[in-house]
């Protein structure tokens, strides 16, 4: 037996022991669906954020993220899996409800959306803090282009409880303080990244995207071509993760450190405060114009693209960095995941079971330090699979040695196997080693894949994307109707509308600094 394997062994031999099970029931979930508001003909919806859905500053559950037509669900950190499920659909009915004619767009990719589109910037009030937010987006925009900025992911919160770390810190022999729990989270985070290829391949679902949408861009890809319009690459299975998509050239070069809660802290700020040549022709609040937050590689904390983010709850106006380095690691966030266009609320929980599965597995791993030929070791697997996922015979590079995808997935279900039962006994279900038998299947026939299933669809059906896309939005649409409140009702989600109108009147009320003062304190807290 390997020493990776005994390492292994002992730490699922821990996940077994009575108290250790009893407290892996209390892990928590949230999760972030971003979704475009399209118009019945597939285009971008240009109306303002719904009155009814509340102010988007201030609002709980529903929120917008770049754009006034790009909104974000928000459900609250939980248990039960099942709960949360049913907390997204909740916030789907309620939604549909207020946009009127308007629907939903149900893929990552985004419709029908070219360089002359007019993408409405998000608007938040007339508050200081609103205006940074605003001001942000529109540093984005003058950076990527909004067409970058409108593509949707899902972003699935994770956190193991308190009563976890207490024993898992015993069994190492140390104190359990934020700098323990947080150690172990950043050795979490660096098996994630070792390991991330596993979500593009299994949960990706964006192999093709409308030309409009690269019309006026020289690309490296031999895309061809299905339907009318719709670009594809052959084994691809998410674009959005590609260099097509959601990610930054400008980032590249980045030595984000993910060995220890300080090191990623210090190499974060140090990126916000690195000039970067490309955006010194942005206004940065020069005789009060604000094109950009500052000429800075990254604006803010936020501008980071990382398919795995630690956090920590951040208080009003309280930097993300400052928040981890006071209170330290207290949840990560995953947002490799695409939009699941086969669930009428972006991700299924079926999903959620794996990805507690695979995260323990992160966890129960060895995880040594990172150096940059391991940080690009990860990012070249990644990239790999994101492009040609699914292509016969794909190798990857392990600790520099050439494995094939499919070896290498087999080794790793073979382990995710173990920690599902230790799950499903825990909780007196079937449900985690379900997921992954599903899952597994996809690593024997990558058809069964999410980007496998899609561009079948596609491909066998000769159509677009668009057209796949409001078919199964109008489907959606329907199921969100007919569908009874379970978590949430109409009666909750009407008075959250009103306390979020009343919370953003606060905000602007409280003001009593300029816009460019209020910034100057900002950034030199």
């Amino acid at each position: 037996m390997s020493d990776s394997n005994k390492h292994f062994e002992q730490a699922l031999a821990f996940l077994e022991q009575s108290t250790v099970k009893a407290s892996l029931r209390d892990i928590k979930h949230g999760v972030e669906r971003e979704t475009l508001r399209v118009n019945g003909d597939g285009s971008l919806a240009k109306t303002p954020h719904p009155p009814a859905l509340g102010a988007s500053l201030t609002h709980d559950w529903i929120t917008t993220d770049f754009s006034e037509s790009l909104l974000e669900f928000i459900t609250p950190p939980e248990s039960n899996i099942s709960t949360t499920i049913k907390q997204l659909i909740d916030i789907h009915k309620f939604t549909y409800q207020s946009i009127g004619d308007e629907y939903l767009w149900p893929m990552s990719m985004p419709c029908f959306i070219d360089e002359h589109t007019n993408i409405p910037i998000a608007r938040y009030g007339s508050s200081n803090v609103a205006k940074m937010k605003e001001v942000y987006r529109t540093g984005l925009h003058n950076r990527y282009g909004s067409m970058m900025q409108v593509i949707s992911g899902v972003h699935f919160n994770f956190s193991l409880p308190d009563t976890f770390w207490q024993l898992w810190c015993e069994r190492h022999g140390k104190d359990v303080n934020k700098t323990s729990i947080s150690s172990q989270y950043f050795a979490l985070v660096r098996n994630f990244k070792r390991f991330a290829w596993m979500i593009p391949y299994l949960f990706g679902a964006s192999p093709a995207l409308c030309g409009s949408f690269i019309n006026h861009r020289k690309v490296p890809h031999a895309f061809e071509t299905v339907g009318k319009g719709t670009l594809y690459l052959p084994h691809a299975t998410s674009l959005r993760m590609s260099d097509l998509g959601y990610t930054s050239s400008a980032q590249s070069s980045l030595q984000i450190c993910y060995n220890d809660l300080s090191s990623y802290v210090s190499t974060l700020r140090d990126a916000i405060n690195m000039p970067a040549e490309q955006y010194q022709h942005i206004a940065a609040g020069e005789g009060g114009k604000w094109d950009q937050l500052n000429k800075n590689v990254l604006q803010i904390e936020n501008e980071l693209y990382s398919p795995i983010r630690p956090k920590q709850v951040a208080r009003s106006l309280e930097k993300p960095t400052d928040a981890l380095e006071d209170r330290g690691v207290s949840y990560l966030e995953i947002r490799a995941l695409d939009v699941n266009p086969f669930s009428p609320v972006g991700i299924d929980a079926e999903q959620i079971y794996f990805l507690d599965v695979f995260l323990l597995y992160c966890l129960l791993q060895p995880s040594e330090s990172f150096d940059a030929q391991q940080n690009d070791e990860n990012q070249q697997n990644f990239v790999d699979v994101v492009l040609k996922g699914r292509e016969p015979g794909l190798t990857l590079s392990q600790k520099g040695n050439a494995l094939s995808l499919k070896s290498w997935a087999s080794s790793i279900f073979d382990d995710l196997k173990k920690i599902a039962a230790v799950l499903d006994a825990t909780n007196e279900v079937s449900h985690y080693g379900n997921a992954i038998s599903v899952e597994q299947v996809k690593v024997q026939d990558p058809e069964q894949s999410f980007s496998g299933k899609w561009l079948g669809t596609l491909k066998s059906n000769q159509i677009d994307n668009s057209i796949l896309g409001m078919e199964l939005a109008r489907e959606y649409k329907g199921f969100a109707h007919a569908m009874n409140y379970s978590h949430m009702n109409d009666t909750d989600f009407k008075r959250q509308t009103e306390l979020s109108l009343q919370a953003q009147a606060k905000v602007e009320a409280g003001d009593s600094r300029s816009f460019d003062d209020f910034m100057k304190d900002y950034f030199a807290k």
